[in-house]
């Protein structure tokens, strides 16, 4: 097998051309990748040119590389944050001492864990989105998507690092598992429910993007404040890569609300679809769907294991150091909202236990932001319409909620109103069949499809005419 050039095909700061073991283990995992990649990544644009972001080391100048490349020539680097001097673990029975810069052995299968259910949301998304390319509504947006793909595979190769590096024979079976598992597969399914999801239609992308990709950058910021230091200083350096992706489906969606308003003002009329557009209410039917798929991924309300993760020092909080208390939490309360009698009560719970929950508030509190800016284009078209988050157990599979029958507005309901609501509160099979009909490619320079307006602006300061992808 030809040795792989560490320092021209996988830029790194983590020392692989020194490496003897840890160069060998990835040798025989990156062929691998490789034909995933062929196999399950974007499909129909193996040889074309696209204009991408290359991460060739973490400072300012090297993180964000622009060129033209094809996919599968990508370079995927491992980059680690630049470590912080005297760092000490911030939360939990170990507050205070010194960050791990190994393995502690007694909580080695819980942090093997914590990395295998964040490494294998990477791959899932590449293959969730795998079809999209076929349909693209402009060469920006498709260029958009494409970097979202080569990043989703460059932070599984972050992951991969860290279990090859340091979890031996265990770590190496892991890493194949990342690639044999396959988004919806009835056998080997990805491990969360989210990530295995049909992601059909650019509209489907836009509201991945914003909502299933933010969960990525709150659980990434928690375990960035892990104490494991190899772990946290991965995760603030994808956290980087992650803000492009919100990116994508915030002002994605944005776009999709600007074009539907100009059409209803252009033909006086709230039905756009006969016009090309996508309705309000369509809208807000499917932001109900990804948003309560999105929540099920912060886990039940109250966790045993989050809890744990927290007093082993593992995974923390949102902005951890931003929050005044004892960082311990053996005796604070949190309030969470639980089912009680057919009614939603919200009771003071062991804050411990509720880490998942506080971190389900700030995701909710964030989301509430981004819904509030597609508002604000609704408003200035002077149309009487608002876009509304859903309640928390709205539509839940996963924690206290699962299964319950209850309304988007909060209530408690019967399984005969649940039945008569369902079509106006998620999409439903017309909805999808009208939007996958006007998922046309548009693939002509500077020209976008008619329902969704330009951006404001093109990537890296190029003129939205630029030729983003340079089609074989």
């Amino acid at each position: 097998m030809t040795a792989i050039d560490y320092s021209e095909r996988i830029p790194n700061n983590v020392n692989l051309a020194e490496d003897r073991r840890l160069r060998r283990a990835l040798e025989q995992w990156q062929p691998r990748f490789l034909d995933w990649w062929h196999e399950r990544g974007p499909q129909g644009y193996l040889d074309a040119e696209v204009y991408l972001r290359t991460a060739i080391s973490v400072d300012a100048a090297g993180w964000a590389r622009f060129g033209y490349v094809r996919m599968p020539e990508y370079r995927w680097g491992v980059f680690l944050a630049q470590p912080q001097p005297d760092r000490a673990i911030g939360f939990g029975e170990h507050a205070g001492q010194p960050v791990w810069r190994e393995v502690p052995g007694e909580y080695r299968g819980a942090l093997r864990r914590l990395i295998v259910v964040q490494g294998d949301t990477e791959p899932a998304s590449v293959e969730q989105q795998c079809v999209l390319g076929r349909t693209c509504p402009s060469l920006y947006d498709l260029r958009n998507l494409f970097q979202v793909n080569v990043e989703e595979g460059r932070h599984l190769w972050a992951m991969v690092y860290l279990l090859h590096a340091y979890f031996g024979r265990d770590g190496r079976e892991e890493a194949e598992e990342l690639l044999g598992r396959h988004s919806g597969d009835s056998d080997k399914p990805r491990i969360l429910g989210a990530f295995n999801e049909a992601t059909p239609d650019w509209l489907s992308f836009f509201m991945f993007t914003f909502f299933t990709d933010r969960d990525g950058r709150f659980q990434l910021a928690s375990l960035a404040e892990s104490g494991f230091d190899p772990l946290a200083r991965t995760c603030r350096f994808m956290l980087t890569e992650e803000a492009h992706h919100m990116f994508v489906g915030d002002s994605g969606i944005a776009r999709v609300v600007q074009r539907t308003c100009e059409l209803m003002r252009e033909r006086d009329t709230d039905d756009v679809g006969p016009y090309g557009g996508l309705s309000l209410p369509l809208l807000q039917r499917y932001l109900n769907f990804h948003f309560s798929v999105s929540l099920d991924l912060f886990g039940s309300e109250l966790s045993t294991n989050a809890a744990n993760y927290y007093s082993m020092g593992l995974k923390g909080r949102f902005q951890e150091e931003r929050i005044e208390d004892d960082h311990r939490l053996d005796s604070a309360a949190y309030p969470v909202a639980l089912p009680e009698d057919g009614e939603i009560v919200v009771r003071e719970e062991p804050a411990l236990a509720a880490l998942n929950e506080r971190l389900r508030d700030d995701y909710i509190a964030d989301c509430a932001k981004g819904v509030e800016r597609w508002n604000r284009v609704i408003r200035s078209a002077n149309i009487d319409f608002e876009l509304r988050l859903p309640h928390r157990a709205f539509n839940r599979s996963v924690g206290r909620f699962a299964g319950m029958r209850i309304s988007p507005d909060g209530r408690v309901i019967s399984e005969d109103e649940w039945q008569r609501g369902i079509a106006q509160w998620l999409p439903t099979q017309a909805d999808r069949e009208m939007v996958a009909s006007l998922m046309q490619p548009v693939t002509e320079r500077g020209k976008f499809a008619a329902w969704i307006a330009p951006p404001a602006r093109g990537i890296n300061h190029q003129p939205l005419d630029f030729e983003y992808v340079r089609l074989a």
